[in-house]
């Protein structure tokens, strides 16, 4: 059983979760401006959590109060139990690793390395072991002597993540930690960091804007707006649920069905202050003089006419015209598929229980 947090209920923070990370109540003011407002949160020993958010919404301040780099205006951050409000940065036994790698230039590989050993009071022996199998565990065994500056951006990623859990700390923070990469570098680390996490099992809080890093990191999500938490849920319930239309329209693409000009079926009728959303990818795209389509009673369709399509390499994105909508179709691009150019009328259909209704 992990430690459990003893803080009084009604200050906000909950006393029965066992939890390694908790945010009781937390704002952060820069003169009158709130960085971060209110903010409540319990992040489980081991998990992996992402804040995700636009510019501005606060998700970086979050990250830097867990830190110690800066200070709550209000509310208090309990680590493993204890209060850290008040607890230095570089007492608080964690890993960083920031966007820019933060690498020492002047040191080589293997002495960026030994550097947190040397710090804790390690002796030269055992950093020497402890550095050969974190060399071997990111797998640049041949480049310890190398300063960072002959390093590619993946290697020196590799770099920072080892430095930050080479002494095994219990809590990782990731400021946009692969931001600074190409997009198939950033794919090749993302598998990395997940094997990383699982072997080492470190309570990780993450930072990003990339919602597909997010998506494939992460055991829970955290979408943050105006320094607030906008939903909280497992990348799967965030994607596949989202709450709000904010929620819906920035994790990934999502056709909002607000005054549809066609009647709207759903298998769950609509709430109040809701509006239709519907993922490109859950709808079907058929020409519309083909007679073989049949649409069962599960699914609606509607006819319309193609105003651009768009092809991504793995998928091909539809622009359709449907009475006063554009709908946007996103379709798997395979060979034998026919392939439909603006002008084209087609038949868009997709299963009722697709349909969401998220706030406004």
């Amino acid at each position: 059983m992990g430690t459990r947090l003893k803080v009084n209920e009604r200050d906000g923070c909950n006393t029965s979760i066992p939890a390694q990370i908790e945010f009781c109540k937390v704002t952060k003011r820069y003169g009158e401006v709130a960085a971060v407002k209110d903010l409540s949160l319990i992040v489980p020993r081991g998990e992996f959590l992402t804040i995700l958010g636009p510019s501005g919404s606060g998700k970086t301040t979050a990250l830097m109060l867990l830190a110690g780099f800066v200070a709550p205006s209000e509310g208090d951050i309990f680590i493993a139990g204890r209060s850290v409000v008040s607890v230095p940065s570089y007492r608080r036994d964690q890993g960083i690793v920031f966007q820019s790698y933060a690498l020492f230039p002047h040191l080589t590989v293997r002495d960026n390395l030994q550097f947190p050993l040397e710090m804790r009071g390690m002796k030269a022996a055992e950093r020497v072991k402890l550095v050969d199998r974190m060399l071997e565990r990111v797998h640049l065994n041949d480049l310890g002597g190398r300063m960072p500056s002959q390093l590619s951006g993946g290697q020196q990623q590799r770099v920072a993540l080892a430095r930050a859990l080479i002494a095994n700390p219990p809590l990782l923070l990731l400021d946009e930690p692969l931001g600074a990469l190409d997009r198939n570098l950033r794919e090749q680390m993302q598998g990395e960091l997940r094997a990383l996490h699982r072997e080492f099992g470190t309570t990780t809080i993450c930072v990003t804007h990339d919602q597909e890093e997010a998506l494939t990191l992460s055991d829970r999500i955290i979408v943050m707006r105006a320094g607030k938490i906008e939903q909280t849920d497992t990348p799967a319930g965030l994607y596949d649920r989202p709450q709000t239309r904010f929620v819906a329209t920035f994790l990934g693409e999502a056709n909002i069905l607000e005054n549809a000009s066609f009647s709207l079926e759903s298998e769950a009728p609509p709430l109040s202050g809701t509006v239709a959303m519907l993922r490109p990818e859950r709808i079907c795209v058929f020409d519309a003089a083909d007679p073989d389509r049949a649409v069962d009673d599960q699914r609606q369709c509607v006819t319309g006419s193609v105003e651009d399509m768009v092809y991504a390499g793995p998928f091909r994105r539809y622009h359709v015209r449907v009475g006063n909508d554009l709908i946007v179709a996103r379709e798997q691009a395979a060979s034998g598929q026919q392939i439909f150019q603006a002008g084209d009328r087609v038949r868009l259909n997709w299963l009722r229980s697709d349909i969401r209704f998220v706030r406004m």
